[in-house]
């Protein structure tokens, strides 16, 4: 069929994605996360590529239909959740990049639905709500909005702008840089490169939930909150442009103050959370930490409590 004028109509294209999924070996809800990612509606090309994070590349029982691809690495950069992601980057053949958690599962529709906002030369990245659901908590978060800028995620972290929800132009990932290794214990390694992204291009979003993160009510930093420390410090003085935000710098100060707390570093504890209330006194850390610091309470247990109810420290 032609259009007015005599013009043949332009077929709509689909540009190759690769989604990749770093895991340390978690083979049953690996393959879940994969399946979903194969299974998308999306018309074109699709490649999976999963990184083993030194550990035994193992073969995965999940269907692979016509135009989807599954590639199995292991982790060649250094060790972590960051390395893994710059190795499947580096095996990527996709124009599109995505990133997934080996225990999250997307919805049929996610990548259709993120392409149709890159139709627009202006976005470099899209984003998409998702929905927490775990023992005792099912619980959708999308945002009321359809772009996250920069000066927003200087203020903060913008929690539905999650890991698992991100699609960018191959052109973004070279803009922004790849996830960055030397972060202390891959601690808000995420924040980091988002960060990073935004301020290269705003971040569309799709105010529909599409991917299901599962919400365990545990974390890999339990009890690592020396790390935590190290790591947002880290953030800090990579990020001068975090002091334009006095919300989002006590937010971070506050982050630290917790930990500090948490770890029995009290006099340190003390002495950050003052700077933190300077800032803004009401930022909401300041509260949890208190009790820490006075030993009414355990880090452990302020952050299991906070987990139930969808939140995090």
């Amino acid at each position: 069929m032609s259009d007015s004028a005599g013009e043949q109509a332009v077929p709509p294209t689909y540009p190759e994605i690769s989604v990749v999924v770093a895991t340390r070996d978690r083979p049953g809800l690996l393959e879940r996360a994969v399946a979903s990612i194969l299974g998308q509606d999306y018309p074109g090309r699709v490649e999976c590529v999963v990184v083993y994070d030194h550990v035994e590349v193992r073969d995965l029982d999940v269907p692979v239909g016509p135009d989807r691809a599954l590639k199995l690495i292991a982790n060649t950069r250094r060790q972590g959740l960051p390395g893994g992601r710059n190795s499947g980057v580096e095996a990527a053949t996709g124009e599109l990049l995505a990133f997934c958690d080996d225990d999250d599962i997307w919805l049929p529709t996610k990548l259709s639905r993120q392409v149709e906002e890159l139709a627009d030369p202006a976005v470099g990245a899209v984003s998409c709500g998702l929905r927490l659901r775990g023992p005792g908590i099912d619980k959708e978060r999308v945002l009321d909005r359809d772009r996250v800028v920069h000066e927003e995620l200087l203020a903060d972290r913008v929690m539905e702008v999650h890991s698992s929800t991100m699609l960018v132009r191959r052109s973004t990932w070279a803009a922004a840089g790849e996830v960055d290794e030397g972060i202390p214990g891959g601690y808000s390694e995420d924040y980091e490169w988002l960060l990073r992204v935004s301020a290269h291009t705003p971040i569309a979003v799709v105010r529909q939930a599409l991917v299901i993160v599962d919400w365990h009510g545990g974390s890999f930093y339990f009890g690592r909150w020396a790390t935590i420390v190290e790591a947002q410090r880290y953030l800090i003085g990579k990020h001068p442009e975090l002091a334009t935000s006095r919300a989002g710098m006590a937010r971070l100060r506050g982050q630290i103050a917790f930990a500090l707390a948490s770890g029995n570093r009290r006099t340190e504890a003390v002495k950050e959370l003052a700077a933190v209330v300077r800032l803004n006194p009401r930022e909401k850390r300041v509260l949890v930490t208190v009790p820490v610091i006075l030993g009414l309470m355990t880090g452990e247990r302020v952050l299991r409590m906070a987990q139930k109810r969808g939140k995090g420290i």
